[in-house]
């Protein structure tokens, strides 16, 4: 019994460790490959990047400010579907959905007033059932311009 606690205790710590070393290699994308997608934008300095298989969702939710430019820039990695993201307001209202527009990464825009809006990101499917759903890295990076 003692040696199956022990066992089950370094299994569980290696898990730990292997999840840890994802999530750090996961943002090392966001700033390695997707910081550069917001172009002229300023990036606002938080990385918000996490792997994601395929048909899984994520949601965010961020407060942005009243006449400001803002550019969201969603990116996956390579050998992912392409990703899915809608914006919403507080009244579930849709603000944004890139499925109109060719699964766009990145979307500019500016809010007449301040305002936490939710962000959906789905990592599409391949269409395949008979393979094992693959994953990888989804990163959210979020930029500004100032006046």
């Amino acid at each position: 019994m003692k040696q199956f606690i022990q066992i089950f205790l370094v299994t569980l710590l290696l898990a730990l460790m292997t999840s840890g070393e994802a999530t750090a290699q996961c943002k090392g994308f966001a700033k390695s490959l997707c910081k550069k997608e917001l172009g002229a934008y300023l990036h606002d300095g938080n990385y918000h990047a996490a792997i994601l298989v395929e048909g899984e969702e994520a949601e965010l939710y961020k407060t942005f400010y009243s006449d400001m430019e803002y550019r969201v820039a969603i990116c996956g990695a390579d050998g992912l579907p392409p990703i899915e993201f809608t914006v919403y307001d507080a009244t579930g209202k849709v603000l944004y959905s890139n499925k109109d527009k060719e699964l766009s990464g990145i979307w500019d825009f500016k809010l007449e007033a301040s305002q936490q809006l939710k962000l959906m990101v789905k990592v599409t499917t391949f269409g395949t059932r008979n393979e094992l759903p693959v994953s990888g890295c989804v990163a959210i990076m979020f930029g500004f311009k100032t006046k």
